[in-house]
């Protein structure tokens, strides 16, 4: 039977769970100005949670840590997709956009910006 207890000791559940209450978020608020949202994984296993892309061509590549200490591990997903993406622009002569945002969205308290420029926002600020 599934209860909050049970969730509490399979973290691994409540991630995805976490996950799609994140995802549904987005998509609710971010429909309101045209955005979309889907998901990212190639063939070198790199990925993303969430990528929401605005009608205009910005984008903003999303990882989502239930705990802080997974915080680290999905900023360095997100930077190495970006140096994927900066990589491809010099050996290329089509250029890919680069991402406007780096996110990763917590189940923590608080929201903040690492040195390295990724976004730490928690879930409860998310809104329209």
């Amino acid at each position: 039977m599934l209860s909050p207890d049970a969730l509490l000791q399979d973290l691994n559940t409540f991630g995805f769970i976490f996950e799609c209450l994140c995802i549904r978020d987005i998509k609710v608020y971010s429909s309101a100005v045209g955005g979309r949202v889907s998901y990212y994984h190639d063939r070198y296993g790199l990925e993303a949670d969430c990528v929401l892309q605005l009608a205009d061509g910005r984008y903003a590549l999303i990882e989502f840590k239930l705990g802080s200490r997974d915080i680290d591990d999905g900023a360095a997903h997100l930077l190495e997709l970006r140096q994927l993406i900066k990589k491809s622009n010099a050996e290329k002569r089509a250029k890919l956009r680069e991402p406007e945002l780096l996110l990763v969205i917590t189940g923590g308290e608080m929201a903040y910006t690492r040195s390295d420029g990724v976004k730490i926002v928690p879930i409860g600020c998310l809104r329209d």
